[in-house]
């Protein structure tokens, strides 16, 4: 068995070029930059991979539409850039082109239609100036009622003059880019271990639990890197957050039966403000997202409130022909945005630059910004830290280097394995899938047939998650490492699944160790 991410500190290394805190999507790609640059590397977490704001997205890779909408122009740009570099050399296994439906109906004024169709040409402007093929994310256009309703067949009729069809990217899924870019990290030397919660921190090291032992160790290192996102302030002083709550629903996709698309609801009464219904590979649809201020503690899973929720459902409602029912939502999650306090007005005017700041002991903070520009934020943010502990490293490679089961998407379409595993492992759908057959000895009926009515995810994947990819529970298994936890249901009737494979994976190594 072949374990690249641990929980806890046993045999992690005491001396170090950078120490990463944080394994969110910032954290794990600033792991991956300082280690491609022949830093020697530990990043840890306090809790798991992905743990906090970054399984909380859309699971989309904005090009920067809204943000030129605000005047952030140069946000905007960093943004399509980055979603090319992700989509066409870091992740085009993990990514694909999402058509976008926005309905022309009675509630869209003309002008508000001309002002949606300039957005939309601005950020096909954006594209070609980020040098992003049409292939990968074709050009938008206008459409009929007829063509409109042909994608979304649920849309409300009466007045439906048309729609516009746009294109952004999207992810197979937020949570396994993380993983996937950590075992990256992993694979060029980076020592990456969750369960791990920094008690201190300055620029010249940090002082370390051991949450499975209680264990502490000291840790030196040439610099240290904050990227906790909305717990950074917790870390060092003088880091001024106003984070703000996403609030998404999960929903059947029978509930909007034969949607083929994306629909971006208008709100009612705002001239640049949507509800996103965005179908799921797994059958699921996930509307969202709200903007609200999240005052107060931090807690270390936020909660939606029930009236965003209801604020969700009646925008979606007002669009399509069957109104949404609070009985539709089967899940809800909620994020929070580690936004910088910058401005005055509401959250939802607040930039989304990012910023790198480095406190009074030496601490290299990188907060702020939002998932498609993790690669932007990692390299600025070890550029700092190199310099701040005059650290020999080499240059930033991760604008041209693919993660790991990256390929052509030419390519993955000729793999021969599962679709489902070359959706989710690219070309390492293989490894998956023989993984589980050493650990398990089963076959591959058994090892890919749905854990659960309902639940496509197989057995491999959750072997995979526990012998490479660093799953310590049931908890890891189900919220993490798949997505199944988003739906409480769906979460029960997979347990059994992943506590059968915690128990092979550990006969196994306990086997090992015997022989």
């Amino acid at each position: 068995m072949t374990q690249t991410i641990a929980p806890g500190l046993a045999g992690a290394p005491t001396e170090v070029d950078v120490v990463v805190i944080g394994l969110g999507i910032t954290g794990v790609g600033v792991a991956l930059d300082a280690a491609t640059r022949g830093l020697s590397v530990l990043a840890v977490d306090a809790h798991d991979m992905a743990f906090g704001t970054s399984r909380w997205s859309s699971k989309m890779v904005h090009g920067g539409l809204r943000y030129l909408a605000q005047g952030q122009i140069g946000v905007a740009h960093e943004s399509a850039v980055e979603r090319g570099i992700l989509m066409e050399v870091t992740a085009p296994h993990l990514s694909h082109a999402m058509p976008i439906l926005v309905p022309l109906n009675s509630s869209v004024s003309p002008t508000q239609s001309l002002m949606t169709r300039a957005g939309l040409a601005a950020g096909d402007l954006l594209r070609r100036g980020a040098r992003t093929d049409a292939e990968t994310l074709p050009r938008p256009r206008r459409l009929s009622a007829t063509e409109a309703l042909s994608l979304a067949p649920g849309l409300r009729r009466p007045g439906l003059r048309g729609g516009l069809l746009s294109w952004d990217g999207q992810l197979e899924d937020d949570a396994r880019l993380v993983i996937t870019i950590a075992r990256t990290a992993a694979s060029y030397g980076a020592h990456v271990r969750t369960r791990a919660r920094v008690l201190s921190a300055t620029g010249t090291g940090v002082e370390l639990r051991d949450e499975l032992t209680g264990s502490t160790t000291a840790v030196s290192a040439g610099a240290v890197i904050n990227a906790t996102g909305v717990w950074a302030g917790e870390l060092v002083d003088d880091i001024a957050l106003r984070p703000s709550r996403g609030t998404h629903l999960v929903l059947r996709a029978e509930s909007l039966p034969g949607l083929q698309c994306s629909v971006f609801a208008p709100v009612p009464g705002a001239s640049n403000r949507f509800v996103l219904v965005l179908p799921q590979p797994d059958g699921t649809i996930y509307v969202g997202l709200t903007d609200e201020a999240a005052d107060g503690p931090i807690p270390d899973v936020p909660t939606p409130t029930e009236p965003e929720i209801g604020f969700l459902l009646d925008v979606v409602s007002a669009a399509f022909a069957r109104p949404l029912h609070r009985s539709d939502v089967v899940g809800a999650y909620a994020g929070l945005r580690p936004l910088i306090d910058s401005a005055d007005g509401s959250t939802a005017d607040l930039s989304r630059k990012h910023a790198v700041l480095t406190s009074s002991t030496g601490v290299v903070t990188v907060v702020g910004g939002k998932l498609t520009t993790y690669r932007q934020m990692a390299e600025d943010a070890v550029d700092a830290a190199v310099a701040q502990g005059r650290l020999g490293a080499g240059a930033c490679r991760t604008r041209r280097l693919p993660i790991l089961g990256a390929a052509p998407r030419t390519v993955l379409a000729t793999l021969e394995q599962p679709a489902r595993l070359v959706r989710r492992y690219g070309t390492e759908a293989e490894l998956v899938l023989a993984s589980a057959r050493e650990v398990s000895g089963l076959g591959d009926d058994e090892l890919l047939a749905p854990i659960a009515e309902g639940v496509p995810v197989t057995l491999a994947e959750l072997l995979f998650g526990v012998t490479h990819e660093g799953a310590a529970d049931v908890d890891d298994l189900l919220d993490r490492r798949t997505r199944i936890g988003l739906v409480p249901v769906d979460r029960e009737l997979a347990r059994p699944a992943a506590e059968r494979a915690l128990s092979i994976v550990g006969s196994a190594a306990s086997g090992l160790h015997h022989a």
